[in-house]
């Protein structure tokens, strides 16, 4: 019997050279970190997206991690964040004591609703914390004037945002990651640009840098001691780990080199999607993505809402009778088990529809996205 090729949700997109430089990394003998890969990659993005320092990362949650040290986060400190977000973006500051406090997404987009930010800033209230879903841009004029009225920091969640951008009501067109006084990139395999395991922290407010370059360093100034600042290095700070391995950052590398090839191909996906479903997200009562003026699209993510769960029960079965997997994402974190206890009992409408009826399709390189829209369609 012939059997139907699987489409899976994700696949990782290799360019071919990532062995190449991941031999080269190993040869060089120079394998544990902040070698010559990882300076490759950190000056790249901040050349081409304008942070002013980035520091790789072993992960995006550790960047959080990061971001949490660095603006002294303490018990009992309130952090205003969206409830429809990957965990990470909550435990990265629970993790330093902090009391987590959840925005209603906005009614056609599960980006966090800027209009209801105010209300829920208190004496207590250090951080707003935006998550640029599917790699659009939250409302970053909106976010920023807030924190700057409320002296609070913004650290940027751009986890799936690498490539995109926002443009502020002054004309200027700014890379996510770029706006905040911090932010927090993935490179995980499920990524536009990948590491298999990976992150970024990048910082544009310089209060930080010296700072962050320690703690990236487990808590010592070693990294200022071998560009010969201080004559020996010790501890200093707390920290950790953070910082990856060459073998990483080599990998990445390759990626990197082959940014705009892959940002082409995910976003000539993105659109066959749109194009081609319009009529029949319209017959069904399906929402496509919004993408507003402010934002750009970065092609991370195509996902669909249906009008119900049912309905989307209905669709996931139905490509998977035919070995395509859509998955949903988010389960709300104000009603996780270890949250709800804890979340103040405020009924957040928006972001419960979109942990019912929110639907991921298979978006990767290599998709042969009319197999996955005949499917549909039948």
């Amino acid at each position: 019997m012939y059997k139907i090729k699987m489409i899976p949700f994700n696949k990782p997109y290799l360019t071919g050279k990532e062995t190449d430089y991941i031999t080269d990394a190993v040869a060089s003998g120079k394998i544990s970190g902040n070698g010559k890969y990882t300076k490759m990659c950190q000056d790249y993005f901040e050349n081409k997206f304008g942070f002013k320092k980035t520091l790789l990362t072993t992960s995006c949650t550790d960047a959080l991690e990061m971001a949490a040290i660095l603006i002294n986060l303490k018990e009992g400190d309130e952090v205003i964040m969206p409830s429809y977000t990957f965990v990470s973006t909550a435990t990265a500051f629970v993790l330093r004591g902090a009391k987590i406090v959840f925005a209603d997404s906005l009614p056609n987009h599960p980006n966090m609703d800027c209009s209801s930010l105010e209300a829920l800033i208190t004496p207590k209230t250090k951080a707003i914390v935006p998550v640029h879903y599917a790699g659009v841009a939250c409302d970053m004029d909106a976010i920023m004037e807030l924190a700057k009225k409320h002296n609070l920091f913004v650290v940027e969640d751009a986890a799936q945002a690498i490539d995109s951008y926002y443009t502020g009501k002054d004309g200027v067109k700014r890379a996510l990651g770029s706006i905040g006084h911090l932010a927090a990139f993935s490179f995980h395999e499920t990524k536009n640009i990948i590491s298999g395991e990976g992150g970024m922290l990048a910082i544009n407010d310089e209060q930080f840098i010296e700072r962050a370059e320690i703690i990236w360093e487990k808590g010592t100034n070693r990294s200022a001691f071998f560009r010969g600042e201080v004559d020996k290095y010790g501890w200093v700070d707390i920290g950790s780990s953070f910082l990856p391995s060459e073998i990483i950052a080599a990998f990445l590398w390759a990626q990197l080199e082959n940014l705009e090839d892959i940002q082409q191909k995910r976003k000539s996906h993105w659109q066959e999607y749109k194009s081609q479903l319009e009529k029949w997200a319209t017959a069904n009562e399906i929402q496509l993505p919004l993408i507003p003026d402010y934002a750009t699209n970065n092609g991370h993510m195509f996902y669909i809402l249906c009008k119900n769960l049912e309905q989307r029960s209905q669709i996931i079965n139905k490509l998977k009778e035919k070995n395509t997997h859509p998955v949903f994402h988010y389960i709300s974190l104000h009603s996780s088990p270890y949250y709800i206890e804890k979340h103040d009992g405020r009924l957040l409408p928006n972001t419960d529809n979109f942990t019912d009826t929110l639907l991921r399709l298979p978006l990767f390189y290599e998709l042969d996205t009319q197999t996955v829209i005949n499917q549909i369609l039948e």
